[in-house]
């Protein structure tokens, strides 16, 4: 016969699991744009998608709002956030605080195999960009940083600028939208440039641009 301890310990491993599933899902879809700004969302809907019950979607959910990836109104109801200007801005400063350190870490161990995969990867956004495809351009992009920032062996700062990545995913769609991409950033050829000459300060002026340039389109 079953304990009833294991029987409880199990029934929590299983909610923790679905809240997790559930969790990832959502900020992956977030990230990379697929849920644009101001649209809402509902737990029975989650509940519905994920085909998990309402707890583990109402924790999910919880878990996002904390991160500034949703927000959610005193009557309940969750959405992803519309970015002010100042707020665009400040998220931006963040990325280049952020981003450009990373790379600047990352540059000892920038070894020819990790060029080769940022130009492979590179070449993906390209198709992206051909197949005006914007959830796969902004996924790439960011493969593309977190691929580099990867060696700077700093998970703690990696973590934070994933955060920035989060609230800013609905944002980057819009971006996309009103850049109307013909070809990849032109400067992710000068990172990898900066990082085939060893050029520090090259790197972090092609990085600090690359995550700023973009952004900046939306205040003005």
């Amino acid at each position: 016969m079953l304990s009833p301890y294991k029987s409880v310990e199990k029934s929590s491993e299983v909610r923790i699991s679905a809240h997790d599933r559930v969790y990832r899902g959502l900020r992956s879809r977030i990230m990379v744009g697929e849920i644009g700004p101001g649209e809402s969302l509902t737990l029975r809907g989650i509940g519905r998608e994920f085909e998990v019950s309402m707890t583990p979607a109402r924790e999910a959910v919880q878990r996002l709002v904390a991160e500034g990836a949703l927000s959610m109104s005193n009557s309940g109801r969750v959405q992803t956030p519309e970015l002010s200007n100042e707020r665009i801005e400040e998220l931006a400063a963040l990325r280049s605080l952020i981003e450009v350190e990373l790379a600047s870490r990352a540059l000892p161990r920038a070894h020819i195999a990790l060029i080769d995969r940022l130009q492979a990867i590179n070449g993906s956004i390209s198709d992206a960009v051909s197949n005006r495809d914007a959830v796969g351009y902004i996924r790439t992009n960011l493969e593309f940083h977190r691929t580099l920032y990867l060696r700077a062996q700093a998970p703690a700062m990696l973590a934070m600028a994933e955060t920035v990545w989060l609230q800013l995913g609905p944002t980057m769609r819009a971006l996309y939208t009103r850049l109307r991409r013909s070809e990849p950033p032109q400067y992710h050829r000068l990172i990898i440039s900066a990082l085939k000459a060893g050029d520090e300060p090259g790197l972090r002026l092609a990085v600090r641009s690359d995550v700023t340039q973009g952004l900046r389109m939306l205040t003005s």
